[in-house]
């Protein structure tokens, strides 16, 4: 088997099939290990895999369609999307946390046929049945709303299957905030995530065992994926709670796990850490904000040297790492070093007019890699603007030092990277102006001392209107989900403009974040 996934006949074997292969070598290996401590082999994972894509392969799951998965931290939720794959589907999950209107639009805007739920997802996916024109649904597992699709599977026979996708079709479309009201979609292929995996993680233990206590929908369900072809375990957490983790970590004896950094604080200020075996402990890996450097130091402390820094985004992927000893490396401004590019990943700095600088001056992030995205879905105006000549162009703004070490600057766009997801200002706005008591607003992030951002937003009242951050808050959570809720409400007479006059966002940061 090649790295790209080729096969002897010229077919092509996909990440599944790839997973698959390692778990039927080791048939009674131990492969996962459920929240509630239930251990599944490597033989039971496959025939559980083999038997639900049979099931959905007769109820019409093929090449070409989309299957929506609202799941949780679940061994089902793996069965189904493996299954999903294997049968050819393109898969795309819901996020917890977004809302069932904005669910609904996702589902629509990827021609969802079909929706799978596990048992995490109950509450969710009846509000989310209870809309108009929802796909059918299925539950993984008994349901009150639905057919039991692994009771029916359960009594097909465990047959192989595969060979139904080629290296371009895509496997999933993630999805990250946009402007438009329906987040975009990011197309990732078959191709480029198979070859992903088989990049080793120094650290992650021989064989890894992977503690998985966020979302599988999110980074987790990458290294789960990049633990089970590696011949390793996984451990499932149902969500991060930090004296659950430590617990976990000691008694799984756990070798790796990723973290945001907000959630690593957490594990750093809880009161069990002092006394939990973490000797098992090989690599945190951390990323998707800003960390906070003295948190870094606290960490280390704590910790030893396990922590392994990523940067990176959706449409490119993993971009960069730093590993012990070079988190604190500083250039120019005293700015953090977010490490060296990972094995197979081209950066360039280059300025508005395609320019390759030399090291140290700003300019754009571009990168290049055989991990990055297809393009977004059913949007060829925004693929072209991000996707040229076969580079990824990220909106960061960063340089590169003489040793390779890359530095962000700022950003070119006004995402903002909280707890769970993305946050992008301009659609949140939208949607506070359809606020009868919202007449112009500006939402910006801030970041605390140990770099955590939070959404602000800063409102003109509508004449005799006075909102206050609850009913601001209870507003974008019932149309948009929790994740979009601002923290901070200020209420201004008037917006300060630019000399371009537009809201100045810069200048509200100042003055109201301080």
């Amino acid at each position: 088997m090649s790295q790209q996934g080729a096969t002897e006949d010229g077919g092509f074997s996909g990440y599944v099939e790839a997973v698959l292969a390692v778990l039927s070598a080791e048939p009674r290996r131990a492969v996962v290990t459920t929240a509630e401590g239930l251990v599944i082999s490597g033989e039971e994972l496959r025939d559980r895999i083999y038997r639900l894509a049979g099931e959905l392969a007769e109820r019409g799951v093929t090449r070409g369609t989309t299957v929506t998965l609202l799941t949780g931290n679940t061994a089902e939720a793996l069965v189904a999307r493996y299954a999903a794959n294997l049968a050819g589907a393109r898969v795309v999950s819901l996020y917890d946390g977004t809302s069932p209107s904005t669910m609904k639009l996702i589902m629509e805007s990827v021609d969802c046929s079909l929706l799978l739920v596990d048992d995490r997802r109950h509450t969710t996916a009846e509000e989310l049945l209870r809309l108009a024109d929802v796909p059918p649904a299925l539950s993984l597992g008994p349901s009150g709303f639905a057919d039991d699709v692994l009771a029916a599977a359960a009594r097909r026979p465990a047959r192989p299957m595969g060979g139904l996708v080629g290296p371009d079709d895509d496997w999933c479309v993630r999805h990250t905030g946009g402007t438009t009201g329906i987040p975009k979609g990011i197309r990732m292929t078959h191709g480029a995530y198979r070859r992903g995996l088989e990049h080793r993680l120094t650290d992650a233990g021989e064989p890894p065992r992977y503690l998985a206590c966020t979302s599988l929908a999110h980074l987790a369900g990458i290294f789960t994926d990049m633990t089970l072809y590696q011949g390793g375990s996984v451990v499932l957490l149902h969500g991060f709670e930090p004296g659950d983790v430590l617990a976990a970590i000691e008694r799984e004896r756990v070798t790796h796990t990723w973290l945001l950094p907000p959630l690593l604080y957490q594990l750093l200020d809880h009161p069990d850490l002092p006394g939990t075996d973490l000797s098992s402990l090989g690599r945190v890996t951390y990323g998707g904000t800003a960390a906070s450097p003295a948190r870094l130091r606290q960490a280390v402390k704590a910790l030893g040297p396990v922590l392994y820094g990523w940067y990176g985004q959706a449409e490119a992927q993993s971009i960069t790492e730093a590993g012990p000893g070079e988190q604190e490396l500083t250039g120019v401004g005293g700015h953090l070093t977010v490490g060296r590019a990972l094995p197979g990943v081209e950066i360039a700095i280059r300025d508005a007019d395609g320019t390759t600088l030399p090291a140290g001056e700003r300019g754009e992030v571009q990168v290049r890699s055989p991990y990055m995205m297809q393009g977004y879905w059913k949007r060829p105006e925004l693929t072209a603007e991000v996707l040229r000549d076969g580079w990824v162009h990220t909106g960061d703004v960063g340089y590169l030092d003489e040793d390779g070490y890359l530095y962000i600057v700022d950003r070119i766009k006004e995402m903002i990277v909280v707890v769970g997801g993305h946050v992008y200002p301009a659609e949140l706005e939208d949607l506070l102006l359809s606020h009868p008591a919202v007449a112009q607003c500006v939402v910006f992030g801030s970041r605390d001392q140990e770099s955590v951002e939070h959404v602000h937003a800063a409102v003109v009242p509508a004449p005799g209107q006075q909102p206050s951050l609850k009913e601001i808050r209870d507003f974008v959570t019932a149309r948009k989900g929790r994740l979009y809720a601002p923290e901070a409400l200020h209420l201004l007479p008037a917006l300060p403009l630019t000399a371009a006059g537009k809201p100045d966002r810069r200048l509200l940061r100042s003055r109201l974040t301080v």
